[in-house]
């Protein structure tokens, strides 16, 4: 069950980072960053993404002083497969020409992002390394997750504006609000990914009895 929860965090997750894309009101700083490698360099936006997570991986070891999460890169994969597969499918749906319409898709994947990364981080299975960065900062720092989140977004921020990544109003609300939304959903996930994992403990306990009595 837990593995479930790890894939549908991240489905989720990736779902949330193309649609603030599609909006076109500015991506994350991290995804602005992505958008802009890919303009000026070349490779697709889930290639950078893979690329990245490489160089942020060995930067989480030297800050944690312990050895790289290999791991990590499984997650960066499969977000980054999952990135270019969800603007491939997005990208032929109806344009978002109103104001209002591009708020929308963006705030939408704004939440659906702080939902399906908490899910997932609460698995403990396989972090990405920038969510892996966030909770290192946020012990180094002595701080809590909005603080060191922002802390991080900021620093992407100025890469992305260097390379004329896609940032706009929307870059500057997940700077502000990304944080706030990932430490409200931390907790609310917690509890209902505990409230499945004993349900599911629960029904295997209860099968196994079963078959016990039965034999």
């Amino acid at each position: 069950m837990k593995y479930v929860v790890y894939a549908g965090g991240i489905l989720l997750l990736t779902l949330g980072i193309a649609l603030t894309i599609q909006s076109n009101l500015g991506a994350s700083p991290f995804d602005a960053l992505l958008v802009g490698l890919s303009l000026n360099v070349g490779l697709s936006v889930g290639s950078w993404e893979i690329i990245l997570a490489c160089v942020l991986i060995c930067g989480n070891a030297l800050l944690s002083k312990q050895k790289p999460e290999v791991l990590g890169l499984l997650t960066a994969f499969i977000t980054g497969l999952g990135i270019d597969l969800w603007l491939f499918l997005l990208q032929n749906w109806a344009p978002f020409e109103m104001w209002y319409s591009k708020l929308c898709c963006f705030g939408i994947g704004l939440i659906i992002i702080g939902v399906g990364t908490s899910a997932y981080l609460h698995t403990n299975f396989a972090p990405i390394p920038i969510d892996r960065l966030t909770l290192i900062i946020q012990k180094l720092v002595k701080t809590n997750l909005f603080l060191a989140r922002t802390l991080i977004y900021f620093t992407f921020l100025l890469a992305a504006m260097l390379l004329n990544g896609p940032i706009g109003v929307g870059t500057l609300l997940t700077v502000f609000l990304g944080g706030v939304l990932f430490n409200f959903f931390m907790p609310i996930t917690k509890r209902a990914l505990d409230c499945i994992l004993t349900n599911s403990r629960i029904s295997q306990n209860h099968t196994k009895e079963h078959k016990r009595s039965i034999t």
